[in-house]
């Protein structure tokens, strides 16, 4: 009998929780429905905030935080094997990252290494990835230094590092220098070599970073003053130019708002970012030409707090996790328009952070 693989889609969701109780949640996905299943529930880890997939080795790494005997929080992260069939995760290895607490963490392509930023200690850290899965000792580290105009920006903060297509660059974005840093990748050796600097607008606070899947763009949400910058890339010269930036927000929006993460659809024609404040995704168009962005609507995430959202593998719909709203509600996605209609369904999680998709082969 030929056995025929099929592929089914899991889901890793992160959140803020104490080491007792559960924090990270393995899902079930249902692609017609857009809706998340919890499958497990894993506890012993402290706020693991974010999360990265290896879908070929299938292994989960998701940071953490504990304190030392000093008082001194510090970042960890873990590595678990993930079972498609047992629908099980397994951990594998807990390890320090940096001496400070870390809010992202970044797997290169090719699963060699993984990248954590830190927000609070303005640090970029690399480990590497052993032939088991498990996380080996901190190989690299690298300290921001500087400040900017805003008192949330006393101090460097690095907030997230993504790497590119090609897997020879990556980008961090620094919310407390106004800078996004282009860092050479050297895996080989597990090294990350600083590369180019590029300065934004004073006060608007780079978050997350996102690269186009087949054009040379990438765009930057900022956290602190509601805009969106949008970049070319020189993929040979690893070099950022910034060509575009626009609000997030309606013309007549007056609150306090913190914009946070930035997605591109599959097919790479539309762009979303999210408001917390306002508590909406901000839906863009993308012009293939130019890599410029016009704003297509803004509609509500249906709760507080869109930390962070995903867009299924297929394109079809988006899942928004709303920390505040301790729920992630499921919205369909026309491929057509970008636009976004609530698909009526919600999945009751304490302050979820993070959603990570993963598609994994069957074999029956």
């Amino acid at each position: 009998m030929t056995m025929i693989p099929e592929t089914k889609t899991l889901a890793v969701v992160g959140s803020y929780a104490d080491a007792a109780d559960p924090g990270l949640y393995l899902c079930e996905y249902d692609s017609d429905k857009g809706s998340l299943k919890i499958v497990q529930e894993v506890s012993g880890l402290q706020n693991p905030t974010f999360a990265t997939i290896d879908g070929d080795k299938l292994t989960v790494y998701a940071i953490s935080e504990e304190t030392d005997e000093a008082g001194q929080r510090k970042g960890y992260a873990s590595a678990f094997k993930l079972d498609p069939v047992a629908l099980q995760l397994t951990l594998i290895n807990k390890e320090e990252t940096v001496p400070a607490p870390t809010c992202h963490i970044e797997l290169d392509h090719s699963g060699s290494s993984v990248l954590v930023s830190s927000y609070h200690g303005g640090l970029l850290g690399l480990s590497p990835v052993l032939e088991d899965g498990a996380l080996g000792l901190n190989a690299d580290l690298h300290q921001h230094e500087g400040s900017s105009i805003r008192p949330a920006q006393s101090q460097a903060r690095v907030h997230s590092v993504f790497v590119d297509r090609s897997n020879r660059w990556a980008i961090a974005s620094d919310l407390g220098l106004d800078k996004v840093f282009v860092y050479q990748l050297d895996l080989e050796n597990y090294r990350v070599i600083p590369h180019q600097e590029v300065s934004v607008t004073p006060g608007s606070g780079p978050r997350h970073f996102v690269f186009h899947p087949s054009l040379p763009y990438g765009y930057v949400i900022h956290e602190l003053n509601g805009t969106i910058s949008a970049f070319s890339f020189d993929e040979d010269q690893g070099k950022l130019e910034e060509v575009q930036t626009l609000s997030t927000l309606p013309e007549d929006f007056e609150g306090e708002n913190g914009c946070a993460d930035i997605h591109i659809s599959p097919d790479g024609r539309f762009l979303y970012g999210s408001n917390r404040g306002h508590d909406s995704l901000a839906v863009f168009a993308i012009d293939e030409e130019s890599g410029k962005l016009t704003l297509v609507e803004i509609t509500s995430t249906l709760g507080g707090h869109p930390r962070n959202f995903a867009i299924s593998p297929d394109g079809r719909f988006i899942l928004v996790a709303n920390r505040d709203g301790n729920h992630i509600v499921t919205f369909h996605r026309d491929e057509e328009s970008g636009k976004l209609t609530p698909a009526g369904l919600e999945l009751s999680v304490s302050k979820p952070v993070c959603i990570k998709f993963v598609s994994v082969m069957e074999a029956h």
